[in-house]
């Protein structure tokens, strides 16, 4: 009897094992997947961005989100992003959800890139949860040339749409906080 316990206790951990290992390696794709969309979004934005290229410069980290936005009278949507520091090359997953009234139907994926002034304001990001609470719309329209923007209390804020870039993006309503899931290692 205790020899069957023994061998059902070890065939319960290597279910147990494998069962881990397939969701690290999912996470691992997700982490990946979001990377290489990140990625893309960063170069979008410092090539149709004539101030981008010089914030990037200056901060000390960025983070990038995409993001499905459906409106129908309600507003919501959600999405994932990373939030790199550029002097350690730290990744950090995050996930954000916005929520609010808005007349119109439709939907709307879009890309949110923002750049951080310092690694106070990077950490601070990452660790509180940030909300924001307002912005103005710049519309750049499809070329996304020539809009200006600055960091504003040290965060620079870009979006990209299928209209083209936007600089000093809307993101009220929005939060954005760490998925605690695909930062597990």
């Amino acid at each position: 009897m205790k020899s069957l316990f023994i061998v059902m206790l070890a065939i319960a951990m290597v279910f147990t094992a494998g069962a881990a290992f397939a969701g690290e390696e999912k996470n691992a794709e997700k982490r990946a997947e979001i990377d290489k969309v990140a990625q893309m979004a960063l170069d979008d934005v410092l090539a149709k961005s004539n101030d981008a290229p010089a914030l990037y410069e200056k901060a000390h980290g960025y983070a990038v989100f995409d993001n499905m936005r459906i409106t129908f009278i309600l507003s919501g949507g959600g999405g994932s992003g990373v939030a790199v520091d550029k002097a350690t090359g730290k990744r950090t997953y995050m996930k954000m959800g916005t929520g609010g009234l808005s007349l119109g139907i439709g939907a709307q994926k879009y890309q949110v890139i923002m750049f951080f002034e310092t690694e106070e304001i990077l950490t601070r990001f990452i660790e509180q949860g940030w909300k924001a609470e307002s912005g103005a719309n710049a519309a750049a329209g499809t070329a996304g040339a020539n809009v200006g923007t600055n960091f504003i209390d040290g965060i620079a804020v870009f979006q990209i749409t299928e209209a083209g870039l936007m600089a000093s993006a809307d993101i009220s309503g929005t939060k954005y906080s760490v998925d605690k899931k695909l930062n597990m290692q």
